[in-house]
């Protein structure tokens, strides 16, 4: 079955659109929605995931948990679907807002989004991760040093993002 996506002005505000997500262009305008989960343990550490080979994007490199927001759902749905889905940790129905949202417009290639970015505390173990076949090969817990060290070595997603994220929510100190 096809994933379906809402379409959003520049001001957030759904449009009344919605179209398949694979092969979406987005034109001047209209933009879908992401959601990412900077998931953090008792211990400090963030869960992070390195992403199948088989990924057209990114392969091999490491993430935090996170996707697009399917049509008819809202940020917090979407990320209460893909924490479970990707690392199978349950959040029921935990109430929690963006630490830090942002706007990317890339008309050459139609990829036009916004992404809300939670912070998570969570009570969780690494024995009760676990991985969906297709979506990442390994996982680990990671301080933020590390994946500093890892963004460094080029093979992190979206590091200078999170970290504004964490210096918006209080986590992290603002770098003079």
């Amino acid at each position: 079955m096809q994933e379906m996506i809402d379409i959003y002005d520049g001001k957030r505000n759904l449009t009344g659109i919605t179209i398949p997500r694979e092969g979406a262009f987005l034109t001047e305008g209209q933009y879908m929605l992401y959601v990412l989960a900077l998931i953090e343990d008792a211990s400090g550490r963030f869960l992070i995931t390195q992403r199948s080979l088989d990924k057209h994007w990114g392969a091999g490199w490491w993430e935090v948990t996170g996707g697009g927001v399917r049509a008819g759902e809202t940020s917090l749905d979407a990320l209460r679907r893909e924490v479970p889905e990707e690392v199978g940790l349950e959040l029921g129905d935990l109430d929690v807002s963006p630490v830090y949202s942002y706007e990317n417009v890339d008309l050459k290639r139609g990829d036009n989004y916004f992404v809300d970015i939670y912070h998570l505390h969570l009570g969780f173990e690494a024995q009760d991760v676990s991985l969906v076949d297709g979506e990442a090969i390994d996982f680990r817990l990671a301080t933020w040093e590390e994946i500093g060290e890892l963004a460094q070595g080029g093979t992190f997603l979206h590091y200078e993002r999170l970290r504004q994220a964490l210096v918006a929510d209080g986590t992290l100190a603002q770098e003079s």
